[in-house]
């Protein structure tokens, strides 16, 4: 696409796909790709469980403050093309007839966009956004772990406005039930009876295998659950069938992977290997390699790690292998920690289908997240975390240190964990947000770290929350001991400087009082600063008579940052997950991104000004 070619009148492009016979179920591995010119893929989403749908807008190229951007919209029409095109406004000249506009309530509609501005103007379906940098250094991607459920474009004010009767969405009203709370009990001392129970764990080959039982058996049993594990995999919507501890032979030597997937949709079999640890069991190299070699003479698609470990970056894997073993069989890592979080996902956003399943998914969760179990999320920075903290501490670190880079990939595991977790809270996908360039190169991204560690002492990140009035910046200072959590908010674009501080603080009503709150100014470079609980007393105290007009605040907010490598009390990875959480629910949570009120018309005729006759006059002979 040639974007500086389309007139300035073009507010948005709909990338759109249709077939002539069948489906786009038929269509294997639909997808939305975008490249750059050199052919380096930017942005990849897959489309997930098309059914009837014979047409789809597949993403969006839209304007907004003067950029273009790029989104995931994966909505389905079940009326072709033709149908497509009418709910986008244009006007067809054969009749269409709709056979499905009866079956298809008025809140599944889209209404038709508006003629101009961005096409949907919610955010909840983005899967990512590429602009340019402010600075143009080029452009940014947001990383994102995985592609969020398909949503429901808001509905129509009223039946005359359904342009869109035969289209089709994936979501469904969420269902939610809480696990039966027992009131019989005798005493103090009774103990509900559990369905996985952490107890006789003895060794860590019974942890593990009990881990990996609990997890298939729960895949199978509650269906969105395992769909929503197995299509980050790229397996079929199917039926899923999952079996323990399958033995394979390799030459003279019996190779039995700790699991087995199958996925059956049609005529087309996915079939995965899976390879569990638990606790501190790390995966290795040798034992990966022997899957895929089993994988690939089986004719199996996927070879599937899950452990505790969390890869550094999207699609990455923890254990480096030899590429030509990836030929014909995909290699997939899985943290703990996301199952963990897509169990979350299921039971506050998604919903199942019954009580039953809810109670099975409950107990899962309860089993996963007992120290016991050994599926622990990543609690632990690594025997380099100490010595390169003293390092930074004494003024003694360099680049070249050998610590170093374990020290910065253990900093982006543990700035991945926070996504999943405020994923799984929120129900929207959070993303870890950084140049292109470092989120495509593993190696580029942990020299970039080591090189801001080693100069500032800094190890810094970026969230993007979808929805949010910005992007949580997150920095933890290892010379200070701090961690800072910070947002920049844009201020009203209308109103004196008075009234622009007065509505940002009337959103922070359960702010902390020592929140710091820095104001921009147009066309300055000083800004001012003072701490929340003397804005909310004295405005005037942020801004003072004749500054220029407020343009944006900056929020910011630091803790003590906990120094141990593991653990609870007094260990680095909870203090920096407290204060992202708090941060978040007390500052930024609660900020709305300010909106111009839209144009108004004069309320009577006579308000109207009359034009001067003589000007247009002249205007004519000219």
């Amino acid at each position: 696409m040639d974007l500086e070619s389309l007139p300035d009148d073009v507010a948005a492009v709909a990338v759109a796909a249709s077939v002539a016979t069948g489906t786009l179920a038929d269509v294997e591995e639909l997808a939305l790709v975008v490249m750059e010119q050199d052919g380096q893929p930017l942005v990849f989403h897959r489309v997930l469980a098309a059914e009837a749908e014979t047409a789809m807008v597949l993403g969006e190229v839209y304007r907004r403050n003067g950029a273009w951007r790029i989104r995931a919209v994966a909505q389905g029409w079940a009326t072709g093309l033709a149908g497509l095109a009418t709910d986008l406004g244009v006007a067809i000249d054969d009749e269409v007839t709709d056979e499905t506009a009866e079956d298809v309530p008025s809140e599944m509609a889209i209404p038709s966009p508006p003629a101009t501005g961005d096409v949907r103007t919610d955010h909840d379906d983005e899967v990512a956004v590429v602009e340019l940098d402010p600075d143009g250094a080029g452009p940014r991607a947001i990383v994102v772990d995985r592609p969020p459920a398909q949503t429901t474009p808001a509905a129509p004010t009223s039946p005359a406005a359904r342009p869109g009767a035969g289209l089709r969405t994936r979501k469904q009203p969420v269902a939610r039930f809480s696990p039966p709370v027992l009131k019989l009990a005798g005493g103090d001392g009774w103990t509900a009876a559990r369905l996985f129970s952490i107890s006789g764990v003895g060794n860590a080959a019974e942890q593990e295998k009990r881990a990996t039982s609990a997890l298939l058996a729960t895949m199978m049993a509650v269906k969105p659950f395992g769909r929503g594990l197995t299509a980050r995999f790229g397996a079929p919507a199917g039926v899923l069938e999952t079996y323990l501890e399958v033995p394979f032979h390799r030459g003279e030597a019996v190779v039995v992977p700790d699991g087995v997937l199958r996925v059956q949709r049609g005529a087309r079999l996915w079939t995965a290997l899976l390879e569990t640890k638990t606790g501190t069991g790390q995966l290795r190299t040798e034992q990966v390699e022997n899957y895929l070699d089993v994988a690939k003479r089986e004719g199996f698609d996927a070879v599937i790690t899950l452990s505790n470990e969390i890869a550094p970056g999207v699609g990455e894997h923890p254990v480096a292998v030899d590429r030509r073993k990836l030929a014909k069989v995909a290699l997939f890592h899985l943290s703990w920690a996301e199952v963990l979080h897509e169990a979350q996902m299921v039971l506050s956003h998604r919903g199942v289908a019954d009580a039953g399943q809810a109670w099975l998914l409950h107990e899962f969760l309860r089993y996963v997240e007992h120290p016991r179990s050994g599926a622990a999320g990543f609690n632990d920075m690594g025997p380099s975390w100490v010595p390169v903290r003293e390092a930074v501490a004494a003024g003694t670190l360099r680049p070249g240190d050998r610590k170093v880079p374990a020290a910065v990939d253990a900093w982006i595991r543990l700035v991945r964990q926070l996504c999943l977790r405020l994923t799984a809270e929120l129900g929207v996908d959070v993303a870890h947000v950084m140049p292109r360039k470092l989120a495509t190169d593993p190696a580029a991204r942990t020299r970039a770290g080591v090189e801001t560690l080693a100069a500032s002492g800094r190890l810094e990140a970026t969230l993007r929350v979808p929805g949010a009035a910005g992007p949580l910046d997150l920095v933890a200072d290892l010379r200070t001991g701090q961690v800072t959590t910070s947002t920049r908010v844009s201020a009203p674009q209308e109103g004196t400087n008075h009234r622009r501080i007065a509505w940002l603080v009337k959103q922070l009503t359960a702010a902390p009082a020592d929140l710091l709150v820095e104001a921009d100014y147009a066309g300055e470079t000083a800004p001012t600063c003072e701490q929340l609980q003397l804005v909310r007393t004295d405005h005037a105290c942020l801004s003072p008579v004749g500054r220029a007009p407020l343009v944006a605040f900056n929020l910011a907010r630091s803790v003590s940052m906990g120094t141990k490598r593991s653990g609870v009390r007094g260990a680095f990875i909870p203090s920096v997950v407290s204060a992202v959480e708090s941060f978040y629910s007390d500052v930024v949570q609660p900020v709305r991104p300010w909106v111009a009120r839209a144009p108004r018309l004069p309320e009577d005729p006579a308000d109207v000004p009359d034009i001067d006759p003589e000007p247009a006059a002249e205007l004519d002979r000219a």
